[in-house]
């Protein structure tokens, strides 16, 4: 059971008709997420206070996140300064892994919790210098369900989808996807192995988002991660232009 979204909610000690357990359900899920909305908008106004760019990466577990930020920080980190927040439900294995880059991170354990909320990274962010970055990224634990429903207060959510996951994930989870402003289709080195091709990704996903963009990337050959860095710095030096923009 996760202790924050009540997901597998269940409790003994009381009985309910059918009705009135989906009606606690319910009233419970939309309490919880409301309280998170409002400390989500607080993380919000901080982050543009600041002017760092957000990015949430949500995938399901192996999906290779953690490489991808790896690489994603050895090439960028020469251009602007890098903060990570790792969320794991134990062990910060992934963090030393991020720390040995030579960037600032922490490491969240959610324990009981299949996802981060919005408190939780109020409060990591007591960790950064933030008014010394330029980009955060927030490594979800690994779920293509829970942390699509959480606002973190983040600017971009991004999902990481790789190829031996399938390409029917879209249609089997889409909370997470239609929530998404960016796709990254991943290990597509493995491709010709499993004798798949990515456009059965990128279609399935225009499926539940049709508006969504989608890259295909290989952390492991390179293949396609210059596009994956063009977007960040676009993103990046889009924020500061538009905090930095005098009102009219």
């Amino acid at each position: 059971m996760c202790e924050t979204c009540g997901c597998g909610l269940t409790n003994p000690n009381v009985l309910l008709h059918e009705h009135e357990i989906e009606t606690k359900r319910v009233d419970l899920e939309e309490k919880v997420l409301r309280h998170n909305d409002r400390l989500a908008e607080r993380n919000r106004g901080i982050f543009e206070a600041t002017q760092i760019l957000v990015v949430n990466l949500v995938s399901s577990p192996g999906a290779g996140k953690t490489t991808l930020l790896e690489n994603t920080i050895r090439a960028l980190k020469g251009e602007m300064a890098i903060g990570v927040i790792e969320g794991d439900q134990q062990t910060d294995r992934d963090a030393k892994r991020i720390e040995a880059t030579g960037v600032d991170v922490l490491q969240i354990n959610t324990i009981d919790a299949c996802h981060l909320d919005a408190h939780m990274i109020r409060h990591a962010l007591d960790h950064f210098s933030l008014l010394e970055l330029d980009l955060l990224f927030i490594e979800n634990v690994g779920n293509l369900i829970c942390p699509g429903a959480f606002d973190l207060g983040e600017d971009f959510r991004v999902v990481v989808l790789s190829i031996p996951e399938g390409e029917d994930k879209p249609l089997k989870y889409p909370g997470v996807f239609i929530g998404s402003h960016l796709v990254l289709v991943s290990k597509v080195d493995l491709l010709r192995v499993l004798e798949l091709e990515v456009n059965q990704f990128f279609t399935n996903v225009k499926k539940v988002h049709p508006h969504v963009p989608c890259l295909s990337l290989s952390a492991k050959t390179g293949e396609g991660m210059e596009g994956w860095y063009s977007w960040l710095r676009d993103k990046v030096k889009a924020k500061k232009k538009n905090l930095n923009q005098p009102p009219k």
